[in-house]
């Protein structure tokens, strides 16, 4: 890529959906086997080229800054006991980006959230990523969005279809198909429709490439859904003036902002693992049949 690419990843949310451990604990730091959820995102990046990443944080949200920073005391720890395995672990957590962060304040959406990462971002495409929202690192969503980024100009959404039923939990999208079956226009989106309102099944989730116009969009964008700036509805404007593009994704997501899809990435992943898949499958065959 000619344009160095940044990424931002929004984490200021309370987390309130897993109470009380999030009283203390930020969401994205609940661990999925044995990282925190947000590494996996922050690796998914880096996977996609991209080597400058911002972090959007709230309050109490400081134990993700230590995740990502080197830890002497530990390393040497480590290094004293022959420890290279985890050793090695420690290190590539902290060696992944070059990360920043910065602080949203308050709460008051995504579209602020994004809002916060202008100075940052400045005048070039940026892609975000959200903080609990895991893509299977075998299967590849980011790097075909800044494809079509880079071929068009235009801002991509990650879209997915889901059931009618589930459609109230998502912003949904208006579409329009293209010579590419896993490419669609984005004609419009509502954020968190009823199911007898949703344009369509196609549902946004946590990735976006996004042009830096959105900024001037977001400044003036009123809250919304929820009493919150929505990023919904800043890409409804550029979908109906710029342009907005969207890729179907069919591989493997794990929402791990909801309590049961956190659980079953935790076994989904494990089960994939070299060193406990052997053990684990057999066990959960078991289990389910005692069920």
């Amino acid at each position: 890529m000619s344009e160095r690419i940044k990424a931002v990843i929004p984490a200021a949310g309370l987390g309130t959906r897993f109470l009380p451990a999030t009283k203390a604990m930020p969401k994205e730091m609940l661990p999925v086997v044995d990282k925190p959820a947000i590494q996996y995102v922050v690796e998914e990046a880096v996977a996609a080229g991209i080597d400058d990443v911002l972090i959007i944080l709230g309050r109490n949200k400081n134990n993700i800054s230590n995740h990502f920073d080197s830890v002497p005391e530990l390393e040497a720890n480590l290094e004293k006991k022959g420890d290279q395995d985890r050793l090695k672990r420690v290190r590539d957590s902290s060696d992944l980006a070059d990360i920043h962060f910065v602080r949203q304040g308050e709460p008051k959406g995504l579209g602020h959230a994004v809002l916060r990462a202008r100075s940052h971002v400045g005048d070039s495409t940026f892609a975000v990523l959200l903080g609990d929202d895991l893509i299977d690192a075998r299967d590849v969503l980011l790097e075909k969005m800044l494809e079509q980024n880079k071929a068009t100009g235009l801002t991509v959404v990650a879209l997915m279809e889901v059931s009618p039923e589930q459609i109230h939990m998502y912003g949904a999208a208006a579409v329009e198909p293209t010579d590419d079956p896993d490419v669609v226009k984005v004609t419009g989106l509502v954020e968190k429709p009823k199911k007898e309102d949703a344009p369509s099944n196609y549902a946004v989730i946590g990735r976006y490439v996004l042009t830096p116009g959105v900024f001037d969009i977001l400044e003036r964008t009123e809250p919304g859904k929820g009493g919150e700036i929505q990023l919904t509805d800043a890409l409804e404007e550029l979908a109906s003036t710029d342009g907005v593009l969207g890729v179907v994704f069919r591989g493997r997501r794990y929402d791990t902002g909801d309590r049961a899809d956190y659980i079953k990435a935790i076994v989904q992943l494990a089960v994939d693992r070299e060193d406990l898949g052997a053990e684990l499958r057999p066990w959960i065959k078991d289990f389910a049949a005692g069920l």
